[in-house]
């Protein structure tokens, strides 16, 4: 079946089965003029500029010798070999093979491992970590099962103390520690349990987000696993590799919305579906272009689109045509699909997706948005009750999202012997489990686990902590983050008292993976220098950071401010931003 026909019919807009697991016309655009092509007022495009940039060769697409001046480094990786061949041709099973000394000695193999492995979500920690990889799954929706977790665990646990995983702010794992030589044998491991890593790094779509709650959630507009799971099928082809979108100008993200909490973060993604009705169809309108850089940073915009539900799959594919044959692919900082869409206009990057439909044709945004804009985004934190009858969730928060084998084990225990079995991956690297029967919750908020290390009820600093890999594993990051925040954040924890969540994010380097500028306090990692003139690790501080339909990215607060001076600074921002109380005062009243 051809992507484009692919078709299947919503859940409903309420609740589904308990516990299953879901697997008017509008105008056509003007035709374009022998010079210059439809766009948006005061935006013009001359029509030689909508020619394909790539082509299919073999089952592949590459860039058309005529645009491969002035290209970046990593598209010349991707010329001189496709890297989907390490997959689909079963070139990892003889470069595993092959010692990482004599890798070195070819650039073609160096590329290799460096570079085209993260198409199979590897990730070569050289800097750090010389020979050993990190890897990331897909897992659409967060949702993931004790099976796929006991797996990971086996993984990682082999590696000894170079072994961990990590809960991501795209709802997914990474595991890290993996070596070479075993990644055939790890690939087929996670195939037997429905997982795969595949196409989950470099210019490839990343991890489809939807809402943690969904198909549990009491406030739901939509269960999203159904639409997420079709969402990863089509990008890999069900696990087989999918080169049709292997190939993009850069990394391009996508979520779809399930509750008015909009705990999906749609403002930061390329595409978001939000959920909407048109004359009585259930269906999405879009958003498109959000995504953070180095050098730029900017909220997804409205397409004036909306599709119904079961034309997801077709509406996806047009919008990757779109930015895949058109994107440019020189300055990598320039290439994220916003630029495109800045180039052409809204409008006539509408266009462009509209003539890449089955019909060539989208229909106007729908204004029956069921998304309530008036809502106060919820803490899932704790236990609270599920749609289903007699059944709560449980949320447990994961210090900064690093979790170790044994404790994966135990998180696989708890979720078979309390719940369905299940898991659920947060953006802000937390845990729900869900389906618990009322009548364990006593048993299941006494376990040790809980207790000593991933608490249900998380002191309210603590709640909004999020970090990225930092410069123990990364060899971008310019800091050390995931400790440095768990200290930073208990020291200011003592010195005041704050009367609500506040949201703090860290990040190692200006790539922003921490997601700073969605934060209500950001931390990036720079170096700057001391009070003595020394060069040292700091940070520049983001403040006002925004989520939910109120969205707003945070602005620079404070540049280059040592590691080691920012307690005092944080008490300070607190205090005088969100109403904290110095503990002495607290103790005194």
């Amino acid at each position: 079946m051809s992507s484009s026909s692919l078709r299947f019919l919503p859940p409903p807009v309420t609740s589904p089965s308990q516990f299953n697991r879901p697997r008017t016309r509008a105008s056509v655009a003007p035709t374009p003029s022998p010079t210059v092509a439809p766009t948006s007022p005061g935006v013009q495009v001359d029509v030689s500029r909508l020619e394909p940039r790539v082509e299919e060769r073999n089952g592949y697409w590459v860039l058309k010798e005529k645009f491969r001046q002035g290209i970046n480094p990593s598209e010349k990786v991707k010329l001189e070999k496709e890297p989907m061949n390490l997959f689909m041709e079963g070139g990892i099973n003889e470069l595993s093979k092959i010692p990482l000394e004599e890798i070195e000695k070819s650039k073609l193999t160096k590329d290799d491992i460096d570079v085209r492995l993260k198409w199979l979500g590897l990730f070569h920690r050289r800097k750090h970590h010389y020979g050993r990889f990190m890897m990331r799954l897909k897992l659409p929706n967060g949702v993931t099962t004790s099976a796929q977790t006991r797996y990971l665990a086996s993984v990682i646990r082999r590696y000894g103390k170079e072994g961990c995983a990590d809960v991501t702010t795209r709802q997914n794992w990474q595991i890290r520690g993996v070596e070479l030589p075993h990644v055939p044998e790890i690939m087929e491991g996670l195939a037997q349990v429905g997982l795969t890593s595949l196409q989950s790094g470099m210019d490839n779509v990343r991890n489809p987000v939807g809402n943690p709650l969904a198909g549990i959630d009491l406030h739901e507009i939509v269960d999203t696993r159904s639409y997420t799971n079709l969402l990863s099928q089509f990008i890999t082809a069900n696990f087989a590799g999918n080169p049709a979108f292997t190939n993009l100008p850069r990394k391009w993200n996508v979520c779809v919305v399930g509750s008015h909490d909009l705990f999906e973060h749609p403002h930061i993604n390329d595409l978001a579906y939000m959920p909407a009705t048109k004359n009585g169809r259930f269906g999405f309108n879009l958003l498109v272009g959000g995504f953070f850089s180095p050098k730029r940073c900017a909220e997804a915009v409205p397409l004036d689109a909306w599709v119904p539900a079961d034309n997801m799959i077709p509406v996806c594919k047009a919008v990757l045509e779109a930015y895949r044959d058109l994107g440019t692919r020189g300055n990598r900082q320039k290439t994220r699909m916003m630029w495109l869409i800045d180039e052409l206009g809204i409008e006539g990057f509408r266009s462009e997706v509209a003539k890449r439909m089955p019909t060539q044709e989208l229909e106007r945004s729908s204004v029956e948005d069921l998304v309530q804009k008036q809502w106060d985004r919820r803490d899932y934190f704790g236990v609270h009750p599920q749609k289903q009858t007699g059944f709560s969730f449980v949320g447990l928060h994961i210090p900064v999202g690093r979790v170790q084998a044994d404790e994966m084990d135990e998180l696989a225990r708890l979720a078979d012997e309390y719940g369905s079995g299940e898991l659920r991956l947060t953006v802000e690297q937390n845990i729900v489990i869900p389906n618990i029967e009322n009548s364990k919750l006593e048993t299941l908020l006494k376990e040790p686990l809980l207790i000593d290390k991933f608490s249900p009820e998380p002191p309210l600093l603590m709640k909004g902590l999020v970090a990225c890999t930092g410069n123990q594993f990364c060899g971008q990051a310019i800091i050390e983050t995931k400790a440095r925040a768990l200290k930073v954040t208990e020291e200011v924890e003592r010195q005041v008292a704050v009367n609500r969540p506040v949201r703090m994010h860290w990040t190692g380097c200006p790539n922003t993976c921490g997601q700073v500028q969605v934060a209500d306090i950001g931390f990036m990692g720079c170096m700057t220098r001391d009070e003595n003139g020394k060069m040292c690790e700091g940070v520049d501080v983001f403040l006002g950071g925004r989520i939910g339909s109120d969205s707003h990215l945070g602005d620079v607060y404070k540049k280059g401010v040592p590691c080691k001076d920012l307690v005092p600074l944080v008490v300070d921002i607190l205090v005088n931003h969100f109403g904290a109380v110095p503990r002495e005062m607290e103790e005194e009243e």
